[in-house]
């Protein structure tokens, strides 16, 4: 005799931990329709904005006309890292009718076009475009999260890991950045006085500041 399979139990504890590991909306990255929606309300700020440059899951970012360009004469040993080193790099600015040459082996800071805020419950996550990463073009060695709270245009680290160099044009489409909600709002935002946030509304690129570490 067959037996039968006894319906499951919708007040079963298993099955809300199951639906709540799998529907809650929290911790998910956020799709097109919900980051124009977290637009829309202020809540995520992208300035300026082209409504095209939403993607399905991801905003498109670009390249601004500052550079700092390192100048390795300057320290020909090496890099202490508990010292401030502005002196180590120059600023260059990208031609609007030339693109600057980024050479085979070669690092700059950069900077995006747009400036990012972020409310207190969500992350975003920066990432290259593939079509420039298979010329060999990275544009973060570490530097891809963005914390809740953030505000402030976003520094790119720029290597060229090829061995031709690649020319970086202003507006370019540079990279991507998405989103994604935590489980509930932190309790202290980046930019909070007692967190020691070092660039907290950056423009432009900007130098590291780890040095201010070691004052702390």
């Amino acid at each position: 005799m067959a037996r039968t399979r006894a319906p499951d139990n919708p007040q079963s504890p298993f099955l809300h931990f199951v639906k709540a590991k799998c529907y809650n909306a929290k911790d998910m990255v956020l799709s097109d329709r919900t980051i124009k929606e977290e637009i829309a309300k202020g809540r995520i700020v992208i300035a300026p904005l082209d409504l095209s440059c939403i993607q399905p899951a991801s905003v498109d970012i670009h390249l601004d006309n500052k550079l700092l360009v390192f100048k390795t004469w300057r320290h020909p040993f090496y890099i202490d890292v508990k010292q401030n080193i502005d002196d180590l790099s120059e600023p260059v600015e990208i031609d609007e009718t030339k693109p600057f040459l980024l050479n085979a082996g070669e690092f700059v800071l950069a900077s995006t076009l747009e400036s990012i805020t972020l409310p207190d419950d969500i992350v975003a996550r920066l990432e290259g475009k593939s079509s420039l990463g298979r010329i060999g073009l990275l544009i973060h060695s570490t530097a891809g999260y963005v914390d809740p709270g953030w505000q402030g245009h976003l520094t790119l680290e720029l290597s060229n890991v090829a061995k031709l160099p690649v020319t970086l044009y202003y507006k370019m489409p540079i990279g991507q950045i998405s989103f994604l909600r935590l489980t509930s709002s932190v309790e202290r935002v980046y930019g909070s006085p007692s967190l020691g946030s070092k660039y907290q509304g950056q423009s432009g690129p900007t130098a590291t500041r780890y040095y201010k570490d070691f004052t702390m």
